[in-house]
């Protein structure tokens, strides 16, 4: 304990990179208070070591409440957009090239089941399609190959 009073830059040194590991290994950056409280100890600590701040737990209090509302305020809206702006992309991969000839009629709700590699995958289409029709995968779901004529 004698330690954590004596050395109270390197204290909040520490404290900040593992708020930082937390948030950002174990959270997943799912939420922003401790990454804003994290960087607010590391800042703070970082000017108590570099003899800039007082290096009392009362400058460190006062300190890291003003810095970690300032981070807030500045990065907030930021951090959110880019938390949000995902977009779901195809993964395209070697089954957008398969074709193959219907063996069964088949519509959006109605399909056949189809073995490829070993899998058997449930054969759909937007649009009615006839047996015998030649056809490609376009999109594939989880055990469903999405196919139009070719």
């Amino acid at each position: 304990m004698e330690f954590v009073t004596d050395n109270i830059a390197q204290t909040l040194l520490i404290l900040g990179v593992i708020a930082l590991i937390v948030e950002v290994a174990v959270l997943g950056f799912a939420t922003f208070v401790l990454f804003f409280v994290g960087l607010s100890l590391v800042f703070s600590g970082a000017l108590m070591y570099a003899g800039l701040l007082d290096a009392s737990w009362t400058s460190a209090l006062w300190v890291n409440a003003i810095i970690t509302a300032g981070l807030a305020a500045l990065l907030w809206k930021p951090l959110k957009r880019l938390q949000e702006s995902r977009e779901s992309t195809d993964v395209h991969s070697d089954f957008a090239e398969l074709t193959f000839t219907l063996e069964h009629d088949i519509d959006e709700h109605n399909g056949y089941k189809y073995a490829y590699s070993g899998i058997e995958w449930l054969v759909k289409s937007k649009q009615p399609l006839c047996k015998g029709s030649e056809v490609k995968v376009v999109k594939k779901d989880v055990g469903v190959f999405w196919v139009e004529l070719q």
